[in-house]
C-alpha cells in the first residue's frame, strides 16, 4: 500500500477512540475551528509552508490532515509530501462527512 495512502472519516474515528496520541492537523481557518474541532493542531492551509518548523519533529511517523471537505487537506497532503514527509494521510470528505457520520 501507498505510504501516503488517504483514510475515511470511519477509519479517522476508530484512531480518535483508540485514546492513543496521534498527529491530526486541521488546516481549516481558526473561525472554522472554534466552531467545530476533533482537537487536532490548528494550522491554516495558507500558513502550511511559513510553520513547517512545528512539523519537523512528525517526519518519519504518520500525519493525519483534515479540514471542511477534504480538499485543502490534499492540497497540505501534497505539500508536505514535496517538503520530504512521508506518511501522510488526507481524511476524505473532511469534517462535514465526519459530522454526517455521527
Amino acid at each position: 500500500m501507498d505510504k501516503n495512502y488517504d483514510i475515511t472519516v470511519e477509519q479517522l474515528k476508530e484512531l480518535l477512540e483508540k485514546d492513543e496520541t496521534i498527529n491530526l492537523i486541521d488546516v481549516r481557518e481558526e473561525h472554522e475551528y472554534e466552531d467545530d474541532n476533533l482537537g487536532g493542531i490548528l494550522i491554516p492551509l495558507g500558513e502550511v509552508p511559513d510553520r513547517l518548523g512545528e512539523l519537523e519533529g512528525m517526519k518519519g511517523q504518520e500525519i493525519y490532515i483534515h479540514c471542511r471537505s477534504g480538499a485543502r487537506s490534499g492540497r497540505a497532503k501534497n505539500f508536505l509530501i514535496s517538503q520530504g514527509f512521508e506518511k501522510v494521510h488526507n481524511v476524505l470528505g473532511g469534517i462535514m462527512a465526519y459530522r454526517d457520520m455521527e
